[in-house]
């Protein structure tokens, strides 16, 4: 394994000339990762189920899928992080979601464990929490109430990731992902937006963090935020970026989730079983 990162400037870690993989290298988030990471001197494996274009000629690329539990400990074989992005980024059926946002986050921390990989950040959602109401704030320590299967999916995926640290002492910090857009669009945005700037502040301290784990959201500073920041700044995650210096007319339906909570998302996205038998 190549050397842990160097501690510097109150025991954060310094990511430049480290080793990190990626997975869903190939997606919106991923590519944008990859590049904010080669520009810090950061030595990436990309690895996604989807063709990968490399970020420059040091960019390793392989294709893995998240059922292929040998391939990633191969994969991640003298790396000092990963970040895991991979997986279903939505609603869909549930046999799908535990599949691969279930099964498959086991088999990237369980890979992780058996390699000796010392860090592992981890993209949840705030669709974990969606069913509170928007009139209630959130802390990471609150249940989780989650809005529907894919919710859920990425609950079971923090308490992986809970156990992993707590058991196997892998640290493992949980990145709450917010609305991730170029700009915010719609009224739940306003509270929910995610800058594509704050996206990379957020990685980079969870990357550099040094608690054994951690839950946050990663949401930018949104002036009708819903959720408490507390959980980031103690990991050194600064949002700078507020969906309200865009003019967005209408309020926010309760819950906070909005559509995504209702019953029709879910159930238009499952299988039709009866079909089947």
């Amino acid at each position: 394994m190549s050397a842990s990162p160097a501690c510097h400037d109150g025991g954060v870690h310094d990511i430049a000339g480290t080793s990190w993989a990626i997975t869903g290298a190939a997606g919106t988030i991923g590519r944008r990762v990859r590049a904010a990471l080669r520009e810090r001197g950061v030595q990436l494996r990309s690895l996604d189920v989807r063709d990968v274009e490399p970020v420059d000629a040091d960019d390793l690329v392989s294709l893995v899928d998240l059922d292929d539990l040998p391939g990633l400990e191969r994969s991640f074989a003298g790396v000092d992080g990963i970040v895991h992005l991979g997986g279903l980024a939505d609603e869909a059926d549930f046999h799908d979601l535990a599949a691969v946002n279930v099964v498959g986050t086991y088999h990237v921390l369980e890979a992780a464990r058996r390699a000796g990989v010392p860090t592992v950040v981890y993209a949840s959602s705030n669709r974990v929490t969606g069913m509170y109401p928007t009139t209630t704030r959130v802390d990471p320590e609150m249940p989780p109430r989650p809005d529907g299967f894919y919710g859920v999916s990425k609950v079971a995926g923090e308490a992986l990731c809970r156990l992993y640290a707590d058991k196997f002492g892998v640290r493992t910090i949980v990145l709450r992902i917010g609305s991730y857009e170029a700009e915010p669009t719609t009224a739940r945005e306003r509270s929910t937006w995610l800058s594509h700037d704050d996206a990379i502040r957020a990685v980079l301290a969870a990357m550099r963090a040094t608690q054994q784990h951690a839950v946050l959201y990663a949401v930018s500073a949104n002036r009708e935020a819903w959720w408490d920041l507390g959980a980031g700044e103690a990991v050194g995650f600064v949002p700078q970026d507020d969906a309200s210096a865009w003019s967005i007319a209408g309020g926010a339906d309760e819950p906070q989730g909005g559509a995504f909570a209702t019953p029709a998302y879910s159930l238009e996205r499952m299988r039709d079983l009866d079909a089947t038998r």
